[in-house]
């Protein structure tokens, strides 16, 4: 074997610091795998939010990552639903509440930018190698991915891990294809202070143009995800502070009283993708280079500590990180839990958008059962919340 590639292979590479690639170099080195991040630094200001629920507090605790005794994270102990549409069949509010199956909160609610600091913080103590650089490119070599690096001599590993997004770099040089949908919708995220208490309930306004969802953080601050047309977009992103306060009040029946606004927004277009596989050829993909879904029911990180969790479960006494053993388990774990909860989150959302009759009394008879019915309301809450330690 040539010199340089003994001294510049590593076990396990994981390309993107952002929090997939964090989390995933952090709970795979608490396993005892030896790690190297690859990546230039995630953005520790980074203002918008990340609901937290409990199966992924619970497996960031195994690695010794503390979240809900944060200062910056703010419990979610109730979950309402509210039908905001003006259609003729709106179905009743109704409230999940975390008491009802045993948990003090369904999860925490804590600033992108505050989580990164926090797993940034674990690095070395858990013996993570952090190469803060970027990837210029992957090739395919004789034993897996060459990664051209900025400023660095090239990298090999056993296995590469695709933490790098939706654009993702190495999911390209590994050739696997996905498949995407776009919505005629836009997201828009922004924190918000308030005038009247959140009392740790997070509320989701189900409207004709997709959900408008306020979520607790610590005090008398809320942040919001409100998606819209593309031509209600526009018009919001042109209104000051103060006008933008007003329409969120107005949208939110001015649940949480006078409200400003506090800090950037943050407008994207909304969009689903689905990797083909997420394994091939000494490579896995974790998080959004491996799907991307509408940011309903707070599926997107805690997916992909899903991810993370069967790729630990993947590794466990393998000799050879990327033998196609591994990945082909890996695969096969983690695609039952994407493809339902994609197909669950693409048919609520469209239920929304739909003027069909049927489909919006079938929405409304299913949130009218979860009501009524406690045992399918528990039965669906405990789903809702599926362990990662359990995919």
């Amino acid at each position: 074997m040539p010199a340089n590639r003994e001294s510049n292979h590593r076990p396990i590479v994981v390309v993107g610091a952002g929090l997939a690639g964090l989390a995933c170099a952090l709970i795979l080195a608490a396993k005892g795998h030896r790690i190297t991040l690859v990546g230039p630094p995630g953005n520790a200001g980074d203002t918008r939010t990340t609901a937290l629920l409990d199966g992924s507090v619970q497996a960031l605790a195994k690695a010794g990552i503390r979240i809900a005794d944060h200062p910056e994270a703010a419990p979610l102990r109730v979950m309402s639903i509210v039908d905001a549409t003006q259609r003729l069949l709106r179905a009743r509010p109704i409230a999940f509440k975390a008491e009802e199956i045993g948990l003090e909160a369904f999860g925490w609610n804590i600033p992108n930018g505050a989580l990164t600091q926090i797993l940034q913080a674990r690095l070395q103590d858990a013996g993570v190698e952090h190469l803060p650089v970027r990837v210029l490119a992957a090739d395919q070599g004789p034993n897996g991915l060459v990664l051209k690096l900025d400023g660095q001599p090239d990298l090999t590993a056993d296995l590469t891990i695709a933490a790098d997004g939706r654009a993702s770099l190495v999911r390209q040089a590994a050739g696997i294809e996905t498949r995407s949908h776009d919505y005629p919708q836009v997201a828009l995220a922004l924190n918000l202070k308030v005038g009247r208490t959140h009392r740790d309930i997070s509320t989701e306004f189900h409207t004709e143009s997709g959900p408008f969802t306020l979520v607790p953080l610590p005090g008398q601050r809320a942040s919001l995800v409100w998606v819209v047309s593309p031509q209600k977009a526009e018009e919001l992103r042109v209104l000051d502070d103060a006008a933008l306060a007003r329409a969120i009040e107005i949208q939110s029946h001015a649940l949480l009283g006078h409200v400003e606004v506090d800090g950037r927004r943050s407008f994207w277009p909304m969009s689903a993708v689905v990797a083909a596989t997420q394994a091939a050829g000494r490579v896995a993909l974790i998080g959004e280079a491996a799907h991307v879904l509408p940011p309903i029911g707070a599926q997107g990180f805690n997916l992909t500590l899903r991810d993370i969790a069967a790729l630990a479960r993947a590794l466990e006494a393998a000799g050879d990180p990327g033998d196609a053993s591994v990945l082909e388990a890996y695969a096969k774990a983690r695609r039952l839990d994407i493809g339902t909860r994609h197909s669950a989150v693409d048919l609520l959302n469209r239920s929304l958008l739909s003027g069909h009759f049927p489909l919006q009394g079938l929405r409304g008879l299913g949130l009218y059962a979860l009501e009524r019915v406690g045992p399918l309301r528990r039965v669906m809450m405990r789903q809702g919340l599926a362990r990662a330690a359990e995919h």
